[in-house]
């Protein structure tokens, strides 16, 4: 479509290039910019255009334009706005949506931009009517009904009894008090969201200074507040009822019609069956839906004709019955999913359609030929951030492997270590910023069986339901992992076959070769990561078709060991594959293989050479989250899309799905009935099914279960969020009428949930279990690299059998918050009681003698002493003195010892050390170790076998 200079108003220029609103005024046939203090004051006399700028994850930005009728405009105002809208689209490069809004009828994404509500005032420019202050006259009553659960319709009704039902939400203001009267058929989300229009009117109106009173349907004149609101109306009388033609409007048949544009006329398009081949791209069409009218303009149709299009559906609605049909024009290859959906199928990738930076390359230079600056315009290509996982790695971690019906505990050696026949689950604990977070979840390999696919959800739900549904539950597939997943378990590695009764028999059953990993056998396993907090070796096929220029692998068989670098790899990848050997194959020599060098030995070990790929394996980028509200019945789930979401749109009666393309949250409020709250995972299931926005979402997108009040940090980061709306209870409307009336806040000093639902004892903990450890953790030291002096340093650390090849440890760090660890002596005493309480599952705290050990004095003294030390009482750099100390050789105090020293604190062993052994054995201070978290010094002392 060719644009000319003269076909756009100079009022546009520039529009659309930043994120927010824009509003224009229609006066004497121009857009005029209403001042932003305006934004959602709208007049009845008047039309406005008005514009939605979204900058989206990819660096584009979408847009949506709204163009707004009072009910007194003229027609030849109404008519200007709906051409400008076009001419607007034009500027911005043809590929807005637009919409028509007429009072009272207004969309619900048109509504959801000027939250709570938007209330039309008396005036008008066109009309010659004076736009009226209503602060500034005087105070008259008024009656205005509410309708919607999740954003609001406001229309003032006469003030009668004749105007109030039992369906509806009514708002009375009169001079003194706003009284708010419940239909009896309402809900209580829709009396929820009525009382932030009650709100709205007293902050307005009143300056915050006027009584609010509730008055339920069906109270008489016992109740003092219905009484008083009766009154109002001369008395109590019973209220009618709506009639058979409101109630059945709803359900009339539809009968869509498609109409086309044709040389400035409208013609009938006969079809059977509703299909995209029916639009064609040098033409416009109009969809009627009842309801809802779209008028499609094909990509190679002119200005001119999209303006003809435009006006003849105008036409169209003042001339016929639909006065309060939706009118949403669309653009070939931008249609909306809505638009989508009314077509028996419609094309999954459509044939036209613009990239973001060849759209807004063409509005550039439109703007630069009309004069206007467009500096920085051009910069439409996403910043490339580092995604962040928002979630603490050094908490506490379990793993399970399925078994059946029943769960194997893993050791910390192998609770990394994953095989793709079999289903995990893992819990993991840790500290977020004022709460105990947890979150339990189940990992599915590619060919674990479906029975123990069941069999981990059950345990898993289980496992959520003994922490009174607390904990964040979630679903994950291999290949599938959020990040969260990798942060928690850092060092990751995916083994061929399976170690589960259900893989084995599965295999017995149906004759097929066992693939199990053996150290012995031949391996491949390519390597990937952004870091030594996350990073994987997955084990693919042993053949040179697996290779891949942008990856790093370990090739091994039996003790031949190679690694391979790819062309495109970096010094990161290097890294990794280092750290990765040490857990794959850690006491044996490698042998280095660059691409385009390799040695025939290593092409053998392959079966050959064979062509490979270069490209990274493609992981779904998180998009844009929408949110939907979800009725679950009778087995399926019926969703509605909730525009411009806030935290208050999540009522605690309902449950909503957040839908970021690559992970589903599913929100479950703390009122929604318990047999439900136990179907939520079935639920985000069905959503994938549904795939309501056409993103073809993967069967296998991670799912997440969240509880009101539990919410973890990577749910919360897409909300302006507000922890303590979380403590609040009772239902969404009580919540919220305390509010009205008294100024009630939520209370901050309620715990957000029982810690102790999450200790390890509470699932079935091993006592002998120690705190959080990967397989690969920074203490561990490292058997390959070149750094000497990484050498020496570590020296103390090492096995006398492991050889002396370090490469530097990760440095572990806490990835979220990033502003650092909460200050303790901040916490709360009760905060502080708990975390003492569940800290005890975790590790000793403290040096506590066995009833079967009687200690001497002096070694209750050594004990003493280092409790002291624990406190900081002695500095890092000071000279530690023995005096007092019991003190025993190292070799004595090992659990290996073949000489153990009798009568010893035997969870304090490290305590008997002499300061200077002390300091040669950790390469630290006593001081310094004391100051360590408890799960490193455990990690510590168990590589010395001190624990």
């Amino acid at each position: 479509m060719s644009v000319s200079m003269k076909d756009l108003d100079p009022a546009f220029r520039g529009a659309g290039q930043k994120d927010g609103l824009e509003i224009w005024r229609i006066e004497n046939f121009k857009p005029v910019p209403v001042p932003t203090p305006s934004y959602g004051k709208f007049y009845i006399g008047d039309s406005y255009i008005i514009l939605k700028t979204t900058a989206l994850k990819n660096g584009s930005f979408r847009h949506d334009i709204h163009y707004w009728l009072g009910k007194d405009t003229s027609q030849d105002e109404a008519g200007t706005a709906a051409i400008l809208t076009v001419e607007l689209d034009a500027a911005l490069g043809g590929r807005a949506v637009q919409y028509r809004e007429f009072q009272g009828n207004e969309t619900e994404k048109f509504l959801s931009l000027f939250r709570p509500c938007i209330m039309p005032q008396p005036g008008g420019v066109a009309s010659g009517f004076n736009h009226v202050e209503v602060n500034e006259q005087e105070h008259v009553t008024r009656l205005y009904v509410c309708r919607g659960k999740h954003v609001v319709h406001v229309k003032e009704v006469p003030f009668a009894r004749s105007s109030l039902n039992h369906d509806d939400i009514f708002i009375l203001d009169t001079e003194s008090k706003i009284y708010q009267f419940n239909g009896s058929n309402s809900c209580i989300q829709e009396r929820a969201k009525a009382l932030e229009i009650v709100q709205y009117i007293k902050d307005t109106f009143h300056e915050g200074k006027c009584e609010v009173a509730a008055v339920e349907d069906g109270k008489l004149m016992a109740d003092a507040e219905a009484g008083e609101f009766w009154g109002l109306f001369g008395g109590f009388a019973p209220l009618p009822r709506k009639t058979s033609s409101e109630d059945n409007a709803e359900d009339r048949e539809i009968v869509i019609k498609l109409l086309c544009f044709n040389q400035g006329k409208m013609e009938n398009t006969s079809f059977e069956s509703l299909a995209h081949e029916l639009l064609q791209s040098n033409k416009c069409y109009l969809l009627d839906c009842g309801a809802d009218m779209y008028v499609w303009m094909g990509r190679s149709t002119s200005l001119q004709e999209r303006k003809a299009a435009s006006e003849a559906a105008e036409k169209l609605l003042i001339d016929g019955s639909q006065t309060k049909s939706h009118v949403i024009k669309v653009i070939e290859g931008f249609e909306t999913v809505m638009f989508k959906s009314k077509f028996s199928e419609w094309p999954a990738t459509p044939e036209l359609k613009l990239s973001s930076e060849d759209g807004r390359g063409k509005v550039a230079a439109l703007l630069k030929s009309q004069g206007l600056d467009v500096k920085g315009l051009m910069k439409a290509a996403p910043v490339k951030e580092e995604p962040q996982p928002y979630i603490d790695c050094t908490g506490h971690l379990q793993v399970w492997r399925v078994n059946g019906n029943d769960k194997t505990l893993l050791s910390h050696p192998d609770q990394s270590k994953f095989y793709n026949g079999d289903c995990y689950i893992f819990q993991y604990t840790y500290t977020g910023d004022d709460k105990e977070e947890c979150l339990i979840g189940t990992w599915f390999g590619k060919k674990s069986v479906e029975e123990e696919r069941v069999s981990a959800m059950s345990l898993a739900s289980k496992m959520v339901q003994a922490a009174k549904f607390q904990a964040v539950q979630a679903r994950l597939y291999e290949g599938k992992e959020p990040l969260q997943f990798f942060v928690i378990f850092q060092s990751f590695q995916v083994f061929k076959g399976g170690l589960s009764s259900g893989y084995k028999n599965f295999v017995a059953q149906n004759g097929i070769d066992d693939d199990t990993y053996s150290e012995a056998g031949l391996a491949l396993f390519r390597i990937q990561g952004s870091g030594s907090e996350n990073m994987q070796a997955l084990q693919v096929d042993a053949v040179a078709s697996s290779l891949n220029s942008s990856y790093c692998y370990i090739l091994h068989n039996g003790n031949t060991v190679f690694t391979w670098t790819g062309n495109l790899t970096t010094s990161l990848d290097h890294d990794l594959v280092e750290r990765q050997l040490d857990v794959i194959k850690p006491n044996l020599p490698s042998r280095s293989q660059k691409e385009g060098r390799e040695t025939d030995q290593f092409w053998e070990l392959l079966g050959g050479k064979s062509k490979y790929s270069n490209q990274k394996v493609g992981r779904e980028r998180e998009s844009d989250p929408h949110l939907f509200s979800c009725i679950l019945s009778k087995g399926n789930i019926k969703v509605k899309e909730i525009h411009h979401f806030t935290q208050d749109d999540l009522m605690t009666e309902d449950i909503f799905v957040l839908d970021c393309r690559s992970d589903v949250f599913v929100w479950v409020g703390q009122e929604v009935d318990a047999k439900v709250k136990s179907q939520a995972m079935d639920i985000g299931e069905k959503f994938l099914v549904l795939d309501f926005l056409m993103e073809n979402l993967s069967r296998e997108t991670p799912i997440f279960r969240v509880s009101e009040g539990c919410e973890p940090q990577f749910f919360t980061r897409f909300f302006n969020w507000d922890s303590t709306k979380s403590l609040m209870h009772g239902s969404s409307y009580q919540r919220k009428l305390a509010i009205v009336k008294g100024g009630a806040t939520p209370s901050s000093d309620k715990p957000k949930r029982r810690t102790l639902a999450f200790s390890g004892r509470s699932t079935g903990q091993d006592k002998s279990q120690r705190p959080r450890s990967m397989s690969t953790s920074p203490e561990r030291p490292r058997v390959r690299g070149k750094s000497p002096a990484f050498t020496a340093l570590t020296s103390a650390f090492e096995n006398p059998s492991t050889r002396n090849l370090s490469t530097p440890p990760p440095a572990i760090r806490k990835l979220f918050p990033k502003s650092g660890a909460p200050d303790q002596s901040k916490r709360s005493p009760k905060l502080s009681a708990i975390s003492a309480l569940t800290s005890s599952f975790e590790g000793p705290m403290k040096s506590i003698i066995p009833k079967s050990v009687k200690a001497s004095p002096e070694q209750e003294k050594a004990i003493q002493e280092e409790g002291a030390t624990s406190d900081g009482d002695v500095k890092e750099n000071e000279q530690e003195g023995d005096e007092g100390r019991t003190i025993y050789p190292y070799e004595r105090l090992i659990t290996t010892a073949e000489d153990p020293t009798p009568d010893i604190d035997v969870t304090k062993r490290e305590a008997y050390l002499s300061s200077a052994e002390f300091r040669e054995k950790f390469g630290m201070a006593r001081v310094a170790f004391n100051k360590l978290p408890k799960w490193k010094q455990s990690k510590l002392k168990s590589d010395l076998k001190l624990f």
